[in-house]
């Protein structure tokens, strides 16, 4: 698809993004939806049908596949409206304020694009002016309607107590949702490979290219090097599926879960895509075309395009045009600081003062994720306010009723780890143990840490429209990036799209922003040193191996940065200075940092 904008709108959580193509795509901006929460997607359909003047008739849980028929239906919904939007603005006339002006106006002032409607203002009149416009007319397209479905959240779908067959599981019930869905878009998958979902990708004649080698639904790749690529989209080439986009996100400096692996950061990585991109579309299309001639007959000639995007911690126009440019990318993901603009996010009030308030100690990596993976956590957050009340009253967890996270099958039945029913359960074979307090304490708060995200993650949306959830009190949760610490107003689209290309300057406040790459590097400094103090007395190999493989890729992305900080900056001589003032004092603590000895076979 034609893209017009050089950043695109990341998936954040199950509930800030869920309504964001109706916001934003009219204007030709890119955004994902979150597929993980069917009964919000439902509520959000009934909501904006009510405004749009579309008949709503609801599609209950216990329907036959009603979790894909809820996201098939919204879909659709989206499209069909965004689809009158577009169209909308192209015949709305060439005037200040108007919205195909709106559309022009935010695009970036070096696209050629942009340089056509200067042009187009600067005619004098006549046919000539009138031919332009009509050309700017054709010229606009909709921003992609893209989905995310998270790979490991794929509980197995019960009906009446009975587990159904394997394709009514979460995942694949999402995936099929989006297939039969009208949209020409993208499905994002995101952490980590899913043998039995990327198999099933091939029940969709969408996801193959049709005569004129064109896909209508893609794939992208959520990864955090190029090793995790190639492996994953090996699997779906020897499927006959290409992916038609590897989507680079940093490891820590990023939203929602953090993926830290050994220590690899975002430029040396991003450095490795450039280098062997060419040769990993060359060995994969070798796999995909032969697969694609078996399953259809007749395969492609040339390879189709693989978009190379990145995402993390983005901040200024200059880090921007510098990702863009140095390591050749088709996009910059812009997550986090979209946050703080209600007319392309859902976010409720009540979080937005906090979120415009947030320090980089209000925002911690926590271990309150039931995934078991690290997730970046508002302090003083409603669900977390509401998790330490119940610890106090004595009745940790919260309630379960989504169970889109009860994978745990420590007590037989499914749980999720941040239910009641299984802290309870935990709990109580801990007190049987008798341990004293202080192994107690810390036993028990590795139990009560774990939060509702899958439901307090869309309670925001629901807190923004008026919405209640079944009636019962809304606790919304959020997982900005740390890089929310250096965005601290809430702004309109016009003032952050300006911020992206230049034009304007949102970042304010006392606080010294270092750039993406140094705070990153921070980031995962300051992950390895907790790490280590974190670890057991009684060191594995493997755990020693892990450690050692950590600090030397750290170190080695030092030295890289140090050779690359002229193509880094652009501002002037003294910030290249203090770009390598912050790469050589963290040298020296990574120097300073002792690996701990194996103690344990």
């Amino acid at each position: 698809m034609e893209q017009v904008h050089s950043f695109h709108i990341p998936v954040m959580g199950t509930g800030f993004t869920i309504d964001t193509p109706l916001k934003v795509a009219p204007y030709g901006i890119s955004s994902v939806i979150s597929l993980v929460d069917d009964q919000l997607i439902e509520k959000m359909r009934e909501h904006y049908s009510r405004l749009y003047w579309e008949t709503y008739v609801p599609i209950l849980s216990g329907e036959e596949d009603s979790r894909a028929r809820r996201i098939t239906e919204y879909l659709n919904f989206i499209h069909r409206v965004v689809g009158r939007q577009v169209e909308e603005l192209r015949q709305s006339p060439f005037e200040p304020g108007s919205e195909i002006s709106r559309y022009f106006e935010l695009l970036d002032d070096h696209s050629p694009l942009k340089r056509e409607y200067r042009q187009m203002l600067a005619a004098s009149g006549g046919p000539d002016k009138a031919l332009l416009q009509t050309r700017l007319r054709e010229r606009v397209v909709a921003g992609a309607i893209d989905v995310n479905i998270m790979t490991k959240v794929d509980r197995g779908g019960f009906k009446n107590g009975h587990k159904l067959s394997r394709e009514y599981s979460d995942a694949m019930a999402a995936l099929r949702g989006f297939a039969k869905s009208e949209l020409d878009a993208s499905v994002v998958f995101s952490a980590g490979l899913n043998l039995p979902l990327y198999g099933y990708l091939g029940e969709f004649e969408d996801f193959y290219p049709d005569a004129e080698g064109r896909l209508k639904k893609r794939v992208i790749l959520k990864v955090s090097d190029l090793r995790s690529a190639s492996v994953q989209a090996r699997v779906l080439a020897k499927k006959g599926i290409w992916v038609s986009e590897c989507r680079v996100e940093s490891g820590l400096n990023c939203g929602g879960h953090a993926f830290p692996t050994e220590g690899r950061l975002l430029g040396p990585v991003l450095e490795e895509f450039k280098e062997k991109k060419e040769e990993l579309v060359r060995s994969l299309f070798e796999i995909y075309g032969r697969a694609v001639k078996e399953k259809k007959g007749s395969g492609p000639s040339h390879p189709p395009a693989m978009r190379l995007t990145a995402q993390g911690g983005v901040g200024t126009a200059a880090e921007h045009r510098f990702l863009l440019r140095y390591y050749d990318l088709d996009s910059v993901g812009w997550g986090t600081p979209f946050l703080l603009v209600p007319e392309a996010t859902s976010v409720d009030s009540e979080m937005l003062a906090k979120l415009v308030k947030a320090g980089e100690d209000d925002i911690y990596l926590s271990d309150s994720s039931p995934l078991g993976i690290p997730f970046y956590n508002l302090k003083d957050s409603a669900s977390e306010e509401s998790r330490r009340e119940k610890i106090e009253e004595g009745k940790p967890g919260s309630p379960c009723f989504n169970k889109y996270l009860a994978l745990n099958v420590e007590f037989d039945e499914p749980l999720c780890t941040a239910s009641y029913q299984y802290q309870a359960k935990k709990i109580k074979l801990l007190r049987e143990k008798n341990l004293p307090d202080p192994e107690f304490e810390k036993e028990y708060e590795r139990i009560v840490e774990k939060s509702c995200i899958c439901r307090h993650l869309g309670d925001g949306a629901l807190a923004k429209h008026g919405l209640e959830k079944d009636k019962k009190r809304l606790n919304p949760a959020v997982c900005p990036g740390p890089n929310l610490a250096y965005f601290s107003r809430i702004v309109s689209l016009e003032e952050m799209v300006g911020h992206i290309y230049g034009r304007a300057r949102v970042i304010g406040g006392t606080v010294s922003r270092p750039h993406v790459l140094i705070n990153e590097m921070r980031l995962y400094v300051r992950f390895l040193k907790e790490a280590i103090l974190k670890s057991s007395s009684r060191l594995t190999r493997k755990e020693a191996e892990y450690f050692a493989e950590f600090k030397k890729n750290l170190t080695e992305a030092v030295d890289y940065y140090r050779r690359l900080a002229d193509q880094i900056l652009e501002e002037s001589e003294q910030s290249r200075n203090d770009f390598l003032q912050h790469v050589f004092i963290l040298r020296q603590e990574l120097e300073k940092i002792t690996l701990p000895c194996v103690v344990a076979w």
